[in-house]
């Protein structure tokens, strides 16, 4: 298949990206970073999740973030929702989409939400029909596709299996992700060509992450079978708390600067995008980890009064 024309990306950053944050987000700083990437041309944004303060104190704000949004009718919100209880608070926010989430690791389900996949499946079913009866799309990330903290490598048919039981509970796409940042390309091409035997490639998204340096390589394999729908953060934020050593997802500032180098359109502006990227890690109190927004920022005339590539807001 050859590659295509044209990508859509979804940016996790504000969902994905700063859930693990020890330090507190304040929620006009993610409200800001969602306006900053409307104004940089992603059409879908993730924007935080409705989940138990206790498990995740950094999206006590959902409501609130949402609420504050000045919503565009030409993007897409996405929430993320653990169980029934979850998406009724999500409903009042008005998402375009909720995000629920299946490992196609045994053990790591158990060590990430308690439960089997099998129960995991079983929680989502009332939840997918739920939202579908409000006119609310859902989509199904599915974790630990090529490898696992606990289980080491994990077979495609492990993934078939797993697109097997969202297909069958309803669910209209799913995220192939590279949750620990273990693959590679042959690795993630097989993930891929497992889920399709239950997706179409326009219900399926690439989620890598970066922490051996393969997420870029990943996505041009991802290209090759025809995938046009990504996944990635903003200055490469994220991480997973239950994989040691783990980094971020893959920079959308690097993802959009390989695309559009390859002549394909993402609709996105890449200046306006290393903006949010340099806005957000401001914020953090850390450098970017985008090579591509590191490298564009720092051949930048420097403003006066500021550093190369400092933004003021």
């Amino acid at each position: 298949m050859g590659l295509p024309s044209k990508v859509k990306i979804i940016d996790v950053g504000p969902r994905d990206g700063l859930q693990n944050e020890k330090q507190v987000v304040p929620a006009e700083v993610k409200t800001h970073l969602v306006h900053l990437l409307q104004e940089a041309g992603l059409r879908e944004i993730e924007v935080t999740s409705f989940v138990s303060p206790k498990w995740v104190p950094q999206m006590a704000d959902n409501a609130q973030v949402m609420q504050a949004i000045a919503r565009r009718a030409d993007i897409e919100y996405s929430v993320l929702v653990p169980n029934m209880k979850g998406f009724e608070a999500a409903v009042a926010s008005r998402p375009d989409e909720i995000v629920v989430f299946a490992s196609a690791s045994e053990s790591f389900s158990q060590k990430n939400i308690n439960c089997s996949i099998a129960e995991s499946i079983e929680r989502f079913a009332p939840v997918v029909q739920a939202a579908h009866a409000q006119g609310i799309r859902v989509r199904g990330a599915m974790s630990c596709t090529v490898g696992c903290p606990y289980e080491g490598d994990i077979a495609p048919a492990q993934v078939e299996s797993l697109a097997r039981l969202l297909r069958g509970v309803g669910v209209d796409r799913v995220d192939v992700a590279d949750t620990i940042g273990v693959g590679t390309p042959l690795k993630i091409q097989r993930a891929l060509e497992a889920t399709f035997k239950h997706f179409g490639v326009d219900q399926v998204s690439g989620h890598f992450h970066d922490t051996y340096g393969q997420a870029i390589g990943n996505t041009l394999a991802a290209l090759e079978l025809g995938v046009w729908n990504f996944q990635s953060s903003v200055a490469g934020l994220g991480g997973c708390p239950y994989a040691k050593g783990a980094t971020g997802n893959v920079a959308t500032e690097d993802v959009v600067f390989m695309l559009h180098g390859m002549g394909i359109d993402t609709g996105i502006d890449l200046d306006r995008l290393v903006d949010a990227g340099l806005y957000i890690s401001a914020q953090l109190g850390r450098p970017s980890s985008s090579r591509a927004g590191t490298a564009i920022a720092k051949k930048r005339p420097e403003p006066e009064g500021g550093a190369p590539g400092s933004v003021c807001v």
